[in-house]
């Protein structure tokens, strides 16, 4: 009886794991219900009907008890992230005040993206007209959304 209870207790360890920790339905699942499975047949083999019909009724309702406690919001509560993301992945041009017109230095190779920096701020861009060395003057040219597209300045 002890092997019984074993893997059936087993078997309801890897299936929590399997839904709390590991994503999908893998190896964990796959052996959790394989471990219940055993146990219920081991007892219908080595002590009959009755006592197999037990131990499924048993099974069926702690697995029933442990999806009614993991459905309650309460317990997705306590292991979900609940801090809401309020920053923005990257501003306008316009919002950093890059807008056409503004002069800047290139600070690597634009070929033809690269960075330049204009008054202390550094930006992304791509150049208008090929490849443009590190420490060569820019202009700032258009900008498509978030885009900047600059040319050498003379």
């Amino acid at each position: 009886m002890a092997l019984i209870i074993t893997l059936v207790l087993i078997g309801i360890v890897l299936l929590a794991i399997e839904l709390l920790i590991t994503p999908g339905f893998g190896l964990p699942g796959i052996l959790g219900l394989l471990s219940i499975i055993g146990g219920v047949i081991l007892s219908f083999t080595e002590f009959g009907q009755t006592t197999g019909l037990i131990v499924l009724a048993a099974v069926i309702l702690s697995l029933s008890y442990f999806t009614w406690l993991l459905l309650r919001s309460n317990t997705w509560k306590k292991i979900a992230l609940s801090e809401n993301i309020t920053s923005k992945a990257d501003s306008t041009p316009a919002e950093k005040g890059l807008v056409p017109g503004i002069k800047g230095i290139t600070i690597s190779r634009l070929a033809p993206s690269g960075k330049v920096r204009f008054d202390g701020t550094d930006a992304e861009v791509w150049s208008q007209s090929g490849i443009i060395d590190n420490g060569t003057p820019v202009e700032i040219v258009n900008t498509e959304g978030s885009k900047i597209i600059v040319k050498k300045y003379q």
